[in-house]
């Protein structure tokens, strides 16, 4: 692990600290993501820490089930216990990201490697007269090497938009590619 990655930062305007990016690599970590009730509770904790009854409250879910979500994200060690607080006699415990970003290994559904992309289709609210969602769609040839510095730069765009500061009464997803395609390419040019 970077430097960098083991560094933490609240500079997003998080009420708590996050490294920059944790690792999913393990069938159990990969499985922890397969649940879109998760995925909604990390999106959650990217703005501020959380109770369990917060959680339930936003989600319109019973505590029971967002408590039973919540134990499986902290045991694949994606988020965990950034404080506690005394109300009455019982001790609420609020939960924060282990990091602002998870990082892939290989596709966490085989049967579905553009499962990303289906997520946000299914979540993109279109209302007309508004200007999101916004898409641009490109084609370029260029060599495998060209594509993952890109990529690099697209990852680096994600990672600011996953700490800009929070606010407004909305929440914009960001969902960015570089993919290969099979598209025809034009000959060389005779010389």
């Amino acid at each position: 692990m970077s430097t960098n990655e083991e560094s933490r930062s609240s500079s997003s305007g998080l009420d708590y600290e996050a490294a920059e990016h944790v690792h999913a690599e393990t069938p159990e970590q990969l499985k922890a993501l397969g649940s879109t009730q998760r995925l909604t509770i990390l999106s959650l904790l990217n703005e501020r820490a959380a109770s369990v009854t917060e959680l339930a409250k936003a989600l319109g879910r019973p505590k029971g089930t967002v408590g039973y979500h919540v134990k499986v994200l902290e045991d694949a060690g994606f988020i965990q216990v950034v404080r506690t607080r005394k109300v009455r006699a019982m001790t609420e415990v609020f939960y924060g990201r282990v990091a602002h970003t998870v990082v892939f290994h290989g596709v966490p559904d085989p049967g579905d490697p553009l499962f990303m992309v289906r997520a946000a289709l299914k979540e993109a609210v279109v209302e007309e007269g508004r200007a999101m969602p916004a898409f641009t769609l490109r084609h370029v040839r260029m060599s495998e090497e060209q594509a993952a510095e890109f990529w690099e730069e697209v990852a680096e765009l994600a990672d600011r938009f996953a700490k800009a500061r929070r606010g407004g009464d909305r929440v914009y997803g960001f969902l960015g590619g570089i993919y290969q395609t099979d598209l025809p390419t034009l000959p060389a040019e005779p010389s």
